[in-house]
């Protein structure tokens, strides 16, 4: 076996593969970072490739990506051609889904990961979520509780400094935040109106981090600063090396010139993201891991979900339009102004309804014209089952540009999920509709319905034709680009991948400590609890380490 060069290798540079490198060094680990993609230059966040003007629908921007190679990374809901350069080339990195379970996979290749892309609201979890399964039946808990997670949610927070209010709601626990964040006077309104009329239902602002002014995560920087961290770009891992059942490092492709290498650590962190990790860990099969690492029970790559997508737009006309007035965080000349509005799972009410595990997010009255009704727009998220046949698996015939076999995604919404979607959307439609808004267009996987003007009205017909003409294709599972599972954790070896602090049971050097690591999919956004879940593992790896250099 050779002496290992670093004290740890960590895959990936995004939420958790930043916070990872922060961790170890802090810790004074001797890290590797590999990342498969470049370096990110200032010349990528050029403020003069801002179009003055962002069309209502950006039809001829999701077609010259297309064109360009990026075919399903244009179908994102909220994809810009200015960010076009953050997400991957589909022709270099393609997958398969089964014919009747379509998946978008939405992903970035460079230093950050998918942070360049990403709405930047971090929300906290609850028990609700990591007790999903004992309390709905299906699939295992985490073996972990919101209380074990409740203090590196704060010294995430803090860390980051992030915008939001104190607003007391028991299915959206507080947080710690630097200052706090505005409504527009439509959505001040709305939440008078709605919390006045339901009890159980509230709305509050996001809960966000403004745009790193050096474009690089704070957590990143300073793992940067501590000098005990190396950074490899362009470095596809391809497979972790294992001897004697244990990690010994990882096999790389360089993703320019082709070379293969092997780099040699004593832990590896596995941060790839959930498709990618999950990927990487069945391509390292072995003799001493016949299916992969972390399959000896055979549950490496099932129980992979999304979470389940709909888009409402419609109008609010108690309100007028055009505020720009949210001046919560610093003003980026590159990214536009943050800022929202969020319902969360509706508290219970004690009656025999079938309990709301959905939320949404969205915004009303920001931009536009003060002559019109305020718009809105909102994102629903829904709670999916976990169901051992949704899996990632890997494909034996197709491979992507460095000759490593493509992912093969099935992720297909079962009749529990529908109902659900059904129950969502009906909740959706009702809170807008009774506060005085006025739903007009409503889509998801169940399909679409207009009212009144109907999606976008002031869009041009062409446009609004191909919006309605493919959006099917864009809303299916994937589309949430919250996905989870496929390595989760668990308290039993023979029924989960990892322990609860995520080792593999089968591999104890190697963590994995990004979303595959989730023993459910959550209804909020999974960003902040992936980072708080990498502090707290890596935090155990640090004592591990330390245990065994002073092992006699």
């Amino acid at each position: 076996m050779s002496s290992p060069k670093y004290d740890a290798i960590i895959i990936g540079s995004g939420a958790s593969g930043s916070f990872a490198a922060k961790e170890l060094t802090a810790q004074g680990l001797n890290v590797l970072l590999l990342e498969a993609g470049r370096e990110i230059t200032p010349a990528d966040f050029d403020p003069a490739s801002k179009p003055k003007r962002v069309p209502p629908i950006n039809i001829m921007e999701r077609a010259l990506a297309t064109f360009g190679g990026q075919s399903v990374q244009s179908k994102a809901a909220f994809f810009r051609g200015m960010l076009g350069k953050f997400y991957v080339n589909d022709r270099h990195n393609p997958y398969t889904t089964p014919s009747d379970a379509p998946f978008v996979w939405i992903r970035g290749r460079q230093a950050g990961g998918r942070t360049h892309t990403f709405g930047r609201v971090l929300l906290r979890w609850t028990d609700d979520d990591f007790k999903a399964q004992s309390r709905t039946g299906k699939g295992v808990d985490w073996p972990i509780s919101y209380a074990d997670l409740e203090p590196f949610y704060d010294e995430v927070e803090e860390f980051l400094g992030l915008y939001g209010n104190t607003d007391g709601v028991s299915t959206l626990p507080d947080g710690k935040y630097k200052g706090p964040a505005k409504l527009s006077p439509a959505e001040q309104d709305f939440k008078r109106t709605v919390e006045n009329k339901w009890p159980e239902r509230h709305v509050v602002a996001w809960r966000s981090l403004a745009p790193s002014p050096s474009r690089v995560l704070r957590p990143l920087e300073e793992a940067k600063r501590s000098g005990r961290l190396t950074i490899r770009f362009n470095s596809i891992a391809r497979r972790v090396v294992t001897e004697g059942g244990k990690a010994t490092g990882v096999e790389i492709i360089d993703a320019i010139t082709y070379e293969h290498s092997v780099v040699n650590a004593a832990h590896v962190v596995v941060c790839a993201s959930p498709i990618e990790s999950v990927r990487l860990l069945l391509n390292s099969a072995s003799g001493d891991h016949p299916g992969g690492i972390g399959n000896s029970s055979g549950q490496l790559g099932r129980y992979f979900m999304d979470q389940i997508p709909m888009l409402g737009l419609g109008i609010y006309p108690k309100m007028k339009g055009g505020w720009n007035g949210d001046d919560s965080q610093p003003a980026d000349p590159f990214y536009d102004a943050s800022g929202g509005i969020f319902i969360p799972r509706f508290e219970s009410t004690g009656n025999s309804a079938p309990r709301a595990d959905y939320d949404y997010q969205g915004a009303i009255g920001r931009g536009g014209s003060s002559d019109d009704p305020a718009s809105l727009l909102f994102f629903g998220f829904g709670l999916m089952q976990p169901h051992a046949d949704n899996r990632v698996t890997l494909d034996p015939s197709r491979k992507d540009r460095w000759g490593i076999p493509a992912p093969h995604i099935r992720c297909k919404i079962q009749p529990e999920d529908a109902a659900l979607l059904e129950r969502q959307e009906a909740a959706f439609v009702e809170t807008i509709n009774d506060a005085g808004g006025q739903v007009e267009f409503l889509g998801s996987p169940r399909g679409i319905r207009e009212w009144g003007r109907g999606a976008y009205p002031d869009a041009d017909p062409v446009s609004r034709f191909l919006f309605k003409r493919f959006f099917k294709q864009v809303m299916v599972m994937g589309a949430a680009i919250h996905e989870t599972g496929g390595a989760r954790m668990g308290a039993s070896p023979e029924t989960s991948v990892l322990n609860q602090w995520g080792q593999v049971w089968d591999a104890p050097n190697v963590y994995v400590t990004d979303a595959s690591a989730f023993a459910g999919s959550g209804v909020t956004g999974t960003t902040l609890t992936i980072m708080a879940q990498t502090v707290r593992a890596c935090r155990h790896l640090s004592s591990e380490a330390s245990r065994a250099a002073y092992r006699p």
